[in-house]
C-alpha cells in the first residue's frame, strides 16, 4: 500500500527532528563512526513510526540500537516537545536498522571482482 501525502508529511517532519535530537544527544558521532536516519515510515493511523537507522562504521550495530532504545522516553519526550502544534499525539517510534549501506558496499565489492577478473583475461 502507498503512503498518503499525510504520511510522507508527518514522516519527514519526524526524520528532520529525531535528526536534530540525535544531534543534540550525541548519537550522531560516536564510536568513530555515524548514525543517521535513512527514513522514516508512518503507519496510516499516524500512530507508529518506523524510524529505520543507518550505521556507519559501527562495531556493534545492535548494541548501539540497544543503547537508542534505552533512551527511547527521552527521544520520544524531545519528539513531543517538538511536534505539539502540529501532531495531536506524538508517535510510537519503532527502530529498525537499515543495512542498505552495507549491501550497497558487498555489491561494489563483487563488481570489483568481476572486473579484475575480466582484466586478467
Amino acid at each position: 500500500m502507498q503512503e498518503t501525502k499525510r504520511q510522507k508529511q508527518v514522516g519527514q517532519l519526524v526524520q528532520q527532528e529525531l535528526s536534530d535530537i540525535f544531534i543534540r544527544m550525541g548519537f550522531n558521532v560516536t564510536e568513530g563512526g555515524m548514525i543517521s536516519i535513512s527514513s522514516v515510515k508512518m503507519t496510516p493511523d499516524l500512530l507508529e513510526a518506523r524510524v529505520y537507522l543507518s550505521m556507519f562504521q559501527i562495531k556493534s550495530p545492535e548494541e548501539m540500537l540497544v543503547r537508542i532504545k534505552d533512551k527511547m522516553g527521552e527521544i520520544r519526550r524531545e519528539l513531543g516537545n517538538r511536534v505539539a502544534k502540529q501532531l495531536r499525539r506524538v508517535p510510537e517510534l519503532v527502530f529498525f536498522l537499515d543495512d542498505t549501506l552495507d549491501h550497497v558496499f558487498r555489491m561494489e565489492e563483487l563488481f570489483k571482482k568481476i572486473n579484475e577478473e575480466k582484466n586478467r583475461q
